[in-house]
Formats: structure tokens, sequence, C-alpha cells
């Protein structure tokens, strides 16, 4: 069911990217989850396509048109869209102006005004690029399982609080390249728990779905541990690695300090050979001056496999020091089909906490 799913989402954004119209169609029926698909074909050529592919006991249902994307300005709260990588459902709640710095566009070393470092590295100068804070809809969760985490953003639990961590599941973070934008006459098109809380219908603004005074509230209550400010990016060999950096807070343990960070990593296939994930290998330095070295068999427990159909995964991991400011650094072990392997590398980033270190919230607060 995976595969074909996985198989079906590619070719509704391929044909979207290919025609840029068009219905966004899901199966719908006995099981939860979407198998998307793009019905710019006529009815005939679309019955023909679900007689051969249908799973049983569901039908090809519209749930939307498909939009432009956006060259110009970025998109507002509530904007329907469909991931372009990963075939997923979702709406925006509010957008992140981030400096990205990406290691495969040259810059003048001479300029350092917005420079990134890392160790080992060229200098990079760092350009605005708008993300955006997103909700995922649930019934699609499933079936991405096997190319990305189902994002979460993480927070770190008061001192009373059992939990070291705790999660709000279904957000992400995406770019702007990322949304194929589309809009529906459903008033709650998307499932998702913090949907109707954070967003109210009025159809008389576009997009018709607009903040409610709760979701402005809590973006702002948070707004220090939500807040994407960098993001780095390398290609090696024609797989590219972007890495999110999040500081989540501190923390007292045995009468010392420790500081907290969250990192979202894509990795990303943008050539024909598949290749699969085998080893990683990390450098973790802290500003107390230790060193660190982790090695590893694959991550979060998978070895996944980037090929032209599926080219991407993506995962969060977390990351603590005894020191206010660190840096991380490190590669990605490969290997291709005829068993030779390739070291990708990750692009150096620095861990900083210059953030409000109020204490970071336990729970949802309305």
């Amino acid at each position: 069911m995976a595969a074909s799913v996985a198989r079906c989402c590619l070719a509704a954004v391929s044909r979207y990217k290919r025609r840029g119209f068009g219905a966004l169609t899901v199966w719908t029926g006995l099981r939860p989850g979407p198998l998307c698909a793009c019905c710019g074909h006529s009815f005939q050529q679309e019955k023909r396509f679900a007689s051969r592919n249908r799973p049983e006991g569901k039908v090809l249902e519209t749930v939307g048109v498909f939009e432009a994307p956006k060259q110009q300005g970025k998109y507002e709260t509530g904007q329907l869209f469909l991931h372009s990588v990963f075939g997923y459902r979702g709406i925006v709640l509010f957008p992140w102006q981030a400096r990205l710095y990406d290691r495969d566009v040259a810059s003048p070393v001479s300029d350092k005004a917005e420079n990134s470092t890392g160790h080992g590295s060229k200098e990079v100068k760092g350009k605005t690029h708008t993300y955006y804070q997103v909700l995922i809809d649930a019934r699609d969760c499933p079936h991405i399982s096997q190319r990305s985490q189902t994002e979460a953003v993480t927070f770190l639990a008061n001192h009373d609080d059992s939990r070291a961590l705790y999660a709000i599941p279904g957000l992400d973070y995406v770019s702007h390249e990322d949304i194929l934008p589309y809009n529906s006459s459903d008033q709650v098109p998307i499932q998702h728990e913090l949907f109707e809380r954070f967003l109210g219908y009025d159809q008389t603004k576009v997009p018709p779905f607009i903040a409610r005074e709760t979701l402005r509230a809590w973006q702002e209550k948070n707004h220090p541990w939500l807040e994407l400010s960098d993001v780095h990016r390398e290609t090696t060999d024609n797989v590219r690695i972007t890495v999110i950096p999040f500081y989540m807070g501190m923390r007292e343990a045995q009468n010392s300090h420790v500081y907290w960070w969250r990192y979202c990593i894509r990795l990303e296939n943008l050539g024909n050979e598949v290749v699969q994930l085998r080893e990683r290998h990390w450098r973790i330095f802290s500003l107390s001056g230790t060193l660190e070295t982790v090695r590893g068999r694959g991550v979060v427990g998978r070895e996944p496999f980037l090929s032209k159909e599926q080219p991407a995964f993506q995962y969060s991991s977390h990351v603590s020091l005894q020191a206010s400011s660190g840096h991380m650094w490190g590669t990605f072990r490969f290997e291709r089909p005829d068993g030779s392997h390739i070291d990708v590398r990750i692009p150096p980033f620095s861990l900083e906490s210059n953030k409000d270190e109020k204490t970071p919230p336990s729970g949802l607060h309305w």
C-alpha cells in the first residue's frame, strides 16, 4: 500500500508541475489515508487509471482545485497545499523569514556581514528565504511514514515534569517551493486536532480560512521555541542535505546548565541513481571545549533508499550541551547499487542559545 501511495502522490505532483492546473482528487472509503491524483486527464482516462489502481472499497473523490504557485510574495495563513516532495495535504499557519546558507552557491569571502562559518568549510553568505509553519492532514500521515517522520514540534518540559520532551504532532516547516497551492469548498478540509482551534472559516476572505485568536496567542507565547531562523544546505554527488536547527531552552541538572536543541534534516537525491543511507558520522563541538564523535548505522533506526520515485527522507533529532553554544557537522555514508560508497557532507551549523531564556511551555495553553 505505501509504495502505491507514494507513486500516486508523486504522479499528482508531476502532473501539477507540468500543467499547473486541475483538481486534486483522493481515494476515500473504508480505510483512512488518501492516494492522491491530479485529474488533469479526461474522465475516461481517470476512470481507467482508477480501475487499475483503486484500493478495494474506495472511490476517487475531488477535494480541491490546484492554483498557480506564487512566484512573488508569500502565502497567507489558511492557504491549502500539497507538499511537492512528500505528497501530503496541509494548511499554512504562518510564515517565517529564515536565513538560508546554501553551500552550493559561491559567495565572496570578503563579505562577512551575514556569514555562517563551519569547521573546515568555506564561508557562506546567507540570504532571506520564506518558510512556513503548517498543519499536516492526519489522514496522510500513515502513508508518508516511510519517507518522512510524521513531523512534530517538540518542547522542553518543565522541571517538575517527568518527561524530558513532549511533542505536538502533525506540525511541519516547509519552504516556499515545497508548496503546491490548491483551494477547496470544504469548510474543514484538513483533519488535525488543532485545525478548528487555530482556524475559522470566512467565505468572504481569500483564502477563506482565517487565524483565530488562539493561533495568534499560541504563536506569540511560543515564538522563541517555534522560530525558524537559520537553514543550512549542501550537495555532494547529487545528494543534498538540508539542516534546520532550533533552540529549545536550558535546564539545570546536577548543579550545571544543560542546553537543548532540536534539528530537522532532509536527505534528498537529485540524481537518477538509487542510493541507500548506511551510516552517520557526527562531530559535535561545545563552547566548553569538548569535541564529541558519534557514529552509527542509518538514522532514527532506518537506512532509507533514495530513488527518482521517492527521492527524499526527513527526520528530526535532539542534542544537548553543557555550554550555551556549539557547532555540529559530519557526513552521511550512502551506498550505490554497485556497492561503492559516497560520503555526503552535512553542512556545518551553529547551536546558539541567544533566545529569551524564559521557561519553555509545558503544554498547549489557550
